[in-house]
C-alpha cells in the first residue's frame, strides 16, 4: 500500500514538473523572435515590399524602348528587308536601305505607320511592311540563391532585375547578399547587380533579360551593424576585405553629435569590445558580426538656460559650461519695478528627478502598508479593503505629480551663488501685494497683505478652518520657493496652505500619507486631496 502511494505521488510530482517546464518554455519561447525583431534590418531590405513586382499597365508594355528588338519585313518594291533589328540607345531604328528612324516611345501599333511615312518620303511608297515586336512576349527567368521563394517567374524583357527578385519574395535577410547578384545566360555571367548604389543614389544597370536566364543571389558577405546616433541604422554588408570603419561611416552617416563608438564583436574566437573616439574608427578594420554603436559622448562647451517670470527680452540663451548664477543674472533684462529679484530661485531637472524618486519611494511604502494590514474580524476586513481602495486612488493621483525641482537661494541671489546646469530655469517672481490662502479653509481666496497680520489672521479672513483641516499642518509657500511650517513671517506674494487631516486605524498609513502630501506640496507647490478613510 505504501509502495502504491509512493508511485502515485511520484507520478504526480513528475506531471507537475512537466507542466511547469512547458509553461516556462511557453513564456521563454517568444524571447528569440523578440530579440531578432529588435536587431537592425539589412540595409536596402525595404526595397522588397511588392512594388517592383506589380503588373505593368498594358500601355507601358506596348511602347518601344531602347534595346527592344523588332522583326521587320519589307517587300513589293525595290526595297527588300527581312531582319531582326534592335532599337539603339539613342532610340533610333537603323533600317537597311532606308536609314535611321526615331521610334523610342512610339507605340508598337504606330510602328508600321511611322515606317510607311519614312519610306514614302524616300520614294518607296509601294513597299509592303510587316513589323512586329520580338520582345513584347513574356519571358521566364529562374531566380535562385538567397531569396525567400526560389522559382521560375515570368515578366517582360524590359523588366528590371528588381522585379524578378521582388516576385521571389525579396532577399533572405540571413543568407542573401545585397551586393552579389548575378544574371547568368548560357552558363556565362552577363550582368552583375549591387543594390547599394540603387538604394543610395538610384543607380541601376540597364540590362534586358531573355528566356531561360537565371538570376542568382550570392551568399551574404561580411556584415556589420551600425546603431545609435546615425541616420541609417542598419546591418551593412561589405565585399570581402572591404569592411572598414571609413566604409561603415560612409554608409551609416553618423550624426554630428556622435563623438565616440562602442565596438563589440569576436576576435580569435573570443568576445571583443572597445570604446574609442569616432575619428579612430575610420582606420579600423571590421569583422563579420561586429556591432558599432555611435554615441554622443563629448561634453559640450555651452549649456542652455531659461528665464521665467518678470523678464523681458530673450527667455532662453546659451552660457558657457560651468557658468555661475552671479555671472548670468547681470545679463537678464527684468521688468523694472515689477521684478522681485530678492525672491529669485532655480528650477532644476536633476532635483526634480530626485524629488520624483522620493515620492515614488513613499508611495511604495504606503501601498505596502495598506495592502498588508491585518484584520481581526470580518467587519474590520471590510474597512481595510475600503481603505486600500482609497489609498490606491490616492497613489495614482500622486504618481501623476511632476515636481518642479526648486532650488531655494538661501539669503537671496546675491549671497547664494551656484553653478548652473544645462536646462536650469531661473525664476524671477513678479512683486505682489496679496497673500493667497488655500487648502482646508472655508473660502480659499487672495487677501491684501498687511504687515501687522500673521497666518491666523489670514486664515480667519478666509473663513477659518474646515472640519477636515489639520491645525498643526499650516504651510507657508514663499515667493522664493521656500516652504515653512507654522511661520508667522508672512510676506507679500506668499501662499498659506492648510493640509487635510488624515484619519485611519493604521498609524503607519497616517504617517505615510501625511509624508506624501507634504512632499507634493514642497516639490510641486500643490495640495493633493485625500478622501477620508
Amino acid at each position: 500500500m505504501q509502495a502504491r502511494n509512493y508511485c502515485i505521488v511520484t507520478i504526480m510530482f513528475h506531471t507537475i514538473i512537466s507542466v511547469l517546464l512547458l509553461a516556462l518554455w511557453g513564456v521563454a519561447a517568444p524571447a528569440g523572435p523578440a530579440l531578432a525583431a529588435s536587431a537592425p534590418q539589412p540595409y536596402a531590405a525595404n526595397l522588397f515590399q511588392g512594388h517592383f513586382s506589380q503588373a505593368k499597365d498594358a500601355k507601358d508594355t506596348s511602347v518601344i524602348m531602347p534595346g527592344d528588338r523588332v522583326v521587320l519585313r519589307l517587300w513589293g518594291g525595290d526595297v527588300r528587308v527581312d531582319q531582326t533589328l534592335a532599337v539603339a540607345d539613342d532610340g533610333h531604328l537603323d533600317v537597311p536601305q532606308v536609314g535611321a528612324i526615331p521610334v523610342a516611345g512610339l507605340g508598337y501599333d504606330k510602328l508600321a505607320e511611322a515606317l510607311r511615312s519614312k519610306l514614302a518620303a524616300a520614294g518607296h511608297g509601294d513597299v509592303q511592311i510587316y513589323a512586329a515586336p520580338l520582345d513584347a512576349r513574356p519571358v521566364a527567368v529562374f531566380v535562385t540563391g538567397g531569396v525567400q521563394r526560389p522559382g521560375r517567374y515570368t515578366g517582360t524583357p524590359g523588366d528590371p532585375l528588381l522585379s524578378f527578385l521582388d516576385k521571389a519574395g525579396g532577399l533572405d535577410p540571413v543568407r542573401g547578399s545585397y551586393r552579389d547578384i548575378r544574371l547568368i545566360r548560357n552558363n556565362v555571367t552577363v550582368a552583375t547587380l549591387d543594390l547599394y548604389p540603387f538604394a543610395r543614389k538610384g543607380v541601376l544597370p540597364a540590362v534586358r533579360v531573355q528566356e531561360g536566364d537565371t538570376l542568382v543571389v550570392g551568399d551574404k558577405g561580411p556584415s556589420v551593424a551600425a546603431v545609435g546616433a546615425v541616420r541609417n541604422a542598419a546591418l551593412f554588408e561589405f565585399p570581402k576585405g572591404k569592411a572598414t570603419g571609413a566604409a561603415l561611416m560612409d554608409l551609416a552617416e553618423p550624426l554630428g553629435s556622435a563623438s565616440h563608438v562602442a565596438l563589440s564583436g569576436t576576435r580569435n574566437g573570443a568576445p571583443y569590445s572597445t570604446y574609442l573616439p569616432i575619428r579612430e574608427l575610420r582606420s579600423l578594420k571590421l569583422e563579420d558580426g561586429d556591432q558599432v554603436q555611435f554615441i554622443a559622448d563629448a561634453p559640450g562647451n555651452t549649456i542652455m538656460v531659461e528665464v521665467q517670470g518678470a523678464v523681458r527680452g530673450a527667455s532662453r540663451f546659451p552660457v558657457r559650461q560651468g557658468a555661475r548664477l552671479a555671472e548670468v543674472k547681470n545679463f537678464i533684462a527684468v521688468e523694472p519695478g515689477r521684478a522681485n529679484l530678492a525672491a529669485m530661485y532655480i528650477k532644476r531637472k536633476s532635483v526634480a528627478a530626485r524629488q520624483k524618486k522620493a515620492i515614488a519611494d513613499s508611495l511604495r511604502r504606503l501601498e505596502e502598508t495598506a495592502l498588508t494590514a491585518s484584520s481581526g474580524s470580518a467587519e474590520e476586513a471590510q474597512i481595510r479593503a475600503k481603505e486600500a481602495e482609497m489609498v490606491s486612488k490616492f497613489v495614482e493621483r500622486a504618481k501623476a505629480v511632476e515636481p518642479e525641482g526648486v532650488v531655494v537661494l538661501d539669503g537671496g541671489p546675491d549671497k547664494a551663488d551656484l553653478t548652473l546646469e544645462d536646462g536650469d530655469v531661473i525664476v524671477i517672481p513678479t512683486k505682489s501685494d496679496v497673500v493667497l490662502v488655500s487648502g482646508e479653509v472655508m473660502m480659499p481666496q487672495a487677501l491684501l497683505w498687511n504687515k501687522k497680520k500673521d497666518a491666523a489672521d489670514y486664515i480667519k479672513g478666509a473663513g477659518g478652518y474646515t472640519n477636515r483641516a489639520d491645525h498643526d499642518k499650516v504651510l507657508v509657500l514663499h515667493q522664493n520657493g521656500a516652504v515653512t511650517q507654522d511661520d508667522d513671517d508672512i510676506r507679500p506674494g506668499d501662499q498659506i496652505m492648510i493640509l487635510p487631516k488624515v484619519e485611519s486605524k493604521s498609524m503607519q498609513a497616517v504617517k505615510d500619507i501625511s509624508q506624501v502630501i507634504m512632499q507634493v506640496v514642497v516639490s510641486a507647490r500643490m495640495l493633493l486631496g485625500m478622501p477620508s478613510l
